[in-house]
């Protein structure tokens, strides 16, 4: 996945054509900004350390240390790392399956990051087990409640298209299902423009 979108977390404008024809624009602006606009309803939600999983450019990282929440981004792209370092958020470059530190009170799966790896099941199963106990999964939704989408998708930029990955749409009430087989629950949610859920752990 690395090459496929290090254009994109350079700053280049960037489209992801999907293997069942649909076609999204990537929002690298937002992705390059700081955060901003609805990026405060996962922030108000991180009351202690917080691990962003996709973090791409690091700008929830930066904002969760600037309100004084310890926060670590993981990214496999060289372009993300190099930029979360540039704006002093701090990064591990590791695939988000492999070896991560764990007890973290918010694993955070922001900006349709709910794809990666086409598998949100086995992407829940892994987030919750990076929290402490009582600890919450904050996910990005697709803005269509009912969307529930697997196969694979290319990125187009202007310097040329990426290798076809696995990736998945998940909207809200498709994710309850989906949370419920990883023994999780929706705790509180948010719907507009942009769609959140918190998810904790059943019975916690």
């Amino acid at each position: 996945m690395t090459a496929a979108f290090d254009a994109a977390l350079r700053g280049t404008p960037a489209r992801m054509l999907r293997s069942d024809g649909a076609e999204v624009v990537l929002a690298v602006g937002r992705w390059h900004a700081d955060a901003a606009g609805d990026d405060a309803w996962l922030l108000d939600r991180c009351t202690g350390p917080a691990l962003d999983l996709g973090c791409g450019p690091g700008r929830l990282v930066a904002a969760l240390r600037r309100r004084g929440i310890p926060a670590l981004g993981v990214d496999t792209s060289p372009a993300a790392v190099a930029s979360c370092r540039a704006r002093g958020a701090p990064v591990l470059h590791r695939d988000l399956f492999g070896e991560l530190p764990g007890g973290w009170r918010h694993v955070l799966l922001a900006d349709g990051n709910i794809g990666i790896g086409g598998d949100p099941l086995r992407l829940l199963r892994r987030a919750a087990r990076l929290l402490r106990p009582g600890g919450t999964v904050l996910v990005e939704t697709d803005p269509d409640p009912a969307a529930r989408w697997a196969g694979t998708a290319r990125v187009h930029t202007p310097d040329g298209v990426g290798p076809p990955l696995p990736w998945a749409v998940v909207g809200a009430a498709a994710l309850r299902e989906v949370a419920a087989e990883a023994g999780l629950v929706v705790t509180a949610a948010h719907a507009g423009p942009r769609c959140f859920s918190e998810l904790r752990a059943a019975g916690a």
